[in-house]
């Protein structure tokens, strides 16, 4: 599975921004995939993940009701809503997939597949 992140960039507080996850590679409909960040100087962390189908998703508690995780599998992408963007939503995300689970929940170490990062800036 090839991720390619997109849809980064500098932002003021307040603002808005949807990530995009292009995938391929292995079957992307019975994939599971996921959204992490590394804000500067700290570890990577869970934002967001979503099942095969859709049907299930989970959200970390900083950016729960603010950020919507959704893919659209006929056009092999995940996609990122985020919405009254902070501060510390600065950071580098980062699409993760994993082919051989239904949904991989919050621990990076459930994805076998990443992205390169795309930046997210937000000025306060």
């Amino acid at each position: 599975v090839q991720l390619q992140a997109s849809g980064g960039g500098l932002v003021q507080a307040g603002a808005s921004l949807r990530l995009s996850c292009a995938a391929s590679g292995r079957t992307f409909s019975r994939t599971a995939l996921g959204w992490f960040r590394q804000p500067p100087g700290k570890e990577r962390e869970f934002v967001a993940a979503i099942s095969w189908g859709g049907g299930i998703t989970g959200y970390a508690d900083s950016v729960k009701g603010r950020f919507t995780i959704s893919r659209d599998n006929a056009k092999n992408t995940m996609y990122l809503r985020m919405n009254s963007l902070k501060f510390e939503d600065t950071a580098a995300y980062y699409c993760a997939a994993d082919p051989d689970l239904s949904y991989g929940g919050s621990s990076a170490l459930g994805y076998d597949y990443w992205g390169q990062g795309t930046q997210v800036t937000v000025s306060s």
